[in-house]
């Protein structure tokens, strides 16, 4: 159960700095203002995000947490 609540939340942080990159693109260098480094600040995260939510799963199925529910091979 816990395992879901991880996944769920890496899922909306990856969403949530997408967003934040859309946004600091759209927003970034109008009006006379500099542009500045927060759109790949915010992608630089969603990576990290993705990153470790790969590794978490990955550890979970090693250790016993998550077990993996693919159709039947055929032999």
């Amino acid at each position: 159960m816990v395992m879901s609540y991880l996944i769920t939340f890496a899922f909306l942080a990856i969403l949530g700095s997408l967003a934040a990159a859309l946004y600091f693109m759209m927003k970034d260098g109008t009006h006379g203002k500099a542009k500045t480094s927060h759109m790949a600040r915010a992608l630089a995260f969603r990576v990290g995000f993705s990153v470790l939510l790969f590794v978490c799963i990955l550890l979970a199925w090693k250790l016993g947490y998550i077990q993996p529910t693919g159709l039947p091979q055929a032999r």
